[in-house]
């Protein structure tokens, strides 16, 4: 099979690498960026280097697009302008309603896997990034579904588990489950530094806040263009914790033992159905 990589940063290259390695296919890229090509290639994320996008697409039984979010959408159009008849072409992006105009064609299925790392760029791929991890899908019912069964083979090989999921649906549960972490993570790096300037105190940090601020601040030109193009999603999510924040202070306020003890249990039980019982 052949499969072109449209974006070779660590999502990008790390497609490459487990299409090439697990899914033994030969792997076309390109990039704006001549050094994340040249990275790529010797990372052995791809086997050849295109110097446009109807380049890399051509003869192209498979198409990633692994563009930022705000160049997602032009990067899909173009595409579909240069990809053959019997190619699916699918992006990695976090937000799916502002490909509306690219799920009227059958050839495209909306696509995201929920995986990552801190780092960001080609240099931080891996071809097991995807072991295990969640791949949402948003096929149209048009979609062509010889194209969304080479999709899913393609993704299963990658050791990903696909799930299928309305646009809409999939830019609520990442508003909430992806988005909102990142909004929180600044909130609380904010706060805890401000924390110690009042206090003229030297800064620290312990575990639990290392954790909950893992996230924050991360690569600003990314997160900028998620946040916005999911910002009425992610307004609904922030407008829910403020709720939830405000009960967690009327408890305190309350100073009632039960109740207190009864809100950390509940938060116990949430996080025991997110993670399974076995969570750490």
């Amino acid at each position: 099979m052949r499969v072109a990589i449209l974006g070779v940063g660590l999502i990008g290259g790390s497609i490459g690498l487990a299409a090439r390695t697990r899914g033994e296919a030969y792997v076309c890229g390109y990039d704006p960026d001549d050094a994340a090509l040249g990275a790529a290639i010797e990372l052995g994320a791809l086997d050849e280097r295109a110097p446009d996008i109807a380049t890399a697409v051509t003869d192209a039984q498979a198409v990633f697009v692994a563009a930022p979010v705000g160049a997602l959408a032009a990067a899909v159009s173009e595409a579909l302008a240069h990809a053959g008849a019997d190619c699916v072409i699918s992006d990695v992006g976090s937000t799916k309603l502002a490909l509306d105009e690219a799920r009227r064609d059958p050839r495209f299925i909306g696509g995201h896997p929920l995986a990552g790392a801190e780092m960001a760029g080609v240099a931080h791929a891996r071809e097991d990034l995807f072991e295990g991890a969640s791949w949402f899908l948003t096929p149209a019912p048009s979609d062509d579904p010889e194209l969304l069964a080479r999709l899913v083979d393609l993704i299963g090989r990658f050791g990903a588990h696909p799930r299928t999921v309305a646009p809409d649906v999939h830019d609520r549960l990442m508003a909430c489950v992806s988005h909102l972490p990142h909004v929180l993570a600044n909130v609380l790096a904010t706060q805890a530094s401000s924390a110690f300037e009042r206090e003229r105190s030297e800064p620290l940090a312990g575990p639990s806040l290392r954790d909950a601020i893992r996230v924050a601040g991360a690569n600003t030109a990314i997160w900028t263009d998620i946040y916005l193009a999911n910002a009425p999603a992610l307004i609904d999510a922030i407008d829910d914790a403020t709720a939830l924040l405000a009960e967690a202070r009327e408890l305190l306020a309350g100073s009632d033992p039960g109740e207190l003890a009864a809100w950390n249990e509940r938060a116990r039980a949430s996080r025991e159905a997110l993670l399974g019982e076995d969570a750490p």
